[in-house]
């Protein structure tokens, strides 16, 4: 449901498989563009040599369009992909609940609303679940498989069994704002930006981050996304805090510097090539902030600015681990792996914590709460339990 870049993208991962599948759109307009999109996808994996022409024309045939919820009535299972609006979602599965025959899995695909209140739209709660696909949906690998306190043993082996036959990583994951990767993620993202604001410069952070072997560093990845998702998200809560953190972000947006799409954000880009150039407006900008703010700034080596940021992932990652969130350290390793870029030959967040000793990392992360906002780094119970214990996730 909604044949946007993730509902498209999420119907080829079933075609590709040999799966039947329907996609419903609101109108024949918005239909006509998700069709096209797939169209345009199958087209680039001929032309890459990923698919023969007979491959493609052969699974963009199992995929058919409809405007009508009614087509809905025999199907085995619902990806819902719609905009990231909790009202929007329980109205799509109050209809899901009406027309769908019984035993139907009813799947969301939230990267952060709550499944539980999702589910509770509809009249059989047992059959609902999440499914967070990562974009772009038919070539990322991870897939959060998210079960909500109701969600019945069967439809959870069920996707897990149905991730594997369209070939996604599949790792289950607990219900809560974000869920494992996003939710984590708030850390990683706020480290990098108070890094700005406290004397470092976005090229120096995003450096440091691709040395450790990321894929691309926090302030690149901001600007790919599009700086407006998270503007929009922060204006949407009426009571959202006032993070100064986020302040450089909002600034850019007011001035109509979205990122990558718009050619500029935290860095210009060029035109033809796409590529990031530091950029001295912004620079002023942060400097501008940071006196506004009464910040000091001073220069930073690598290792700080890497332990600024991946410190703070493992201490979110030990929460999500004791809160059940995550059910073993490995299922976030694998998230990140799979999902975020982290670096494969660091095996992860958690292992890669392990690794440098967990004492060490406690350690660490106690000096930040000294010397930086302590309600930023106090200590996860559970990393301070292993550190004492010299033990490893």
């Amino acid at each position: 449901i909604g044949a946007g870049t993730m509902g498209s993208g999420i119907a080829m991962n079933f075609a590709n498989a040999e799966i039947e599948v329907t996609l419903l759109e609101l109108n024949e307009e918005a239909l006509a563009r998700g069709l096209e999109s797939i169209d345009r996808n199958y087209m680039g994996s001929v032309k890459r040599g990923k698919l023969s022409e007979a491959k493609a024309e052969e699974c963009r045939g199992r995929i058919l369009g409809t405007t009508i919820y009614g087509a809905l009535d025999k199907v085995d299972l619902v990806v819902e992909a719609v905009y990231e609006s909790l009202d929007l979602k329980q109205d799509v599965f109050a209809e899901l609940d009406r027309v769908c025959k019984p035993g139907s899995i009813l799947a969301t695909n939230t990267s952060y609303q709550d499944v539980n209140r999702i589910a509770a739209a509809t009249g059989r709660p047992e059959d609902v679940i999440g499914l967070h696909f990562f974009s772009p949906a038919h070539i990322m690998k991870l897939l959060e498989v998210v079960r909500a306190d109701r969600t019945a043993d069967d439809v959870l082996a069920t996707c897990m069994k149905l991730a594997k036959r369209i070939r996604k990583v599949p790792v289950v994951s607990g219900v809560c704002y974000g869920f494992i990767g996003n939710r984590m993620l708030r850390g990683y993202f706020r480290e990098a930006q108070l890094l700005l604001l406290e004397g470092a410069t976005p090229s120096q952070v995003d450096a440091a981050m691709e040395a450790f072997g990321m894929a691309m560093g926090p302030i690149a990845v901001a600007d790919l996304a599009g700086l407006d998702i998270g503007y929009k998200a922060r204006k949407a809560i009426a009571d959202y805090p006032d993070h100064i953190h986020n302040h450089i972000a909002d600034q850019l947006v007011e001035k109509g510097r979205l990122g990558q799409k718009t050619g500029a954000g935290f860095y210009r880009y060029d035109p033809e090539t796409r590529k990031r150039l530091s950029d001295p407006e912004v620079e002023a900008m942060i400097e501008a902030e940071s006196e506004t703010l009464g910040i000091s700034r001073r220069e930073f080596g690598q290792d700080e600015i890497v332990e600024r940021i991946i410190y703070a992932l493992v201490n979110e990652g030990a929460r999500v681990l004791e809160e059940g969130i995550a059910q073993r350290p490995g299922d976030i390793d694998i998230a990140y792996i799979y999902g975020y870029g982290f670096p494969a030959h660091r095996g992860g967040p958690m292992f890669y914590a392990s690794s440098v000793g967990l004492d060490k990392v406690y350690q660490r992360i106690c000096e930040f709460s000294d010397s930086l906002d302590a309600d930023n780094w106090q200590p996860a119970p559970l990393l301070k339990k292993l550190a004492k214990e010299k033990a490893a996730f």
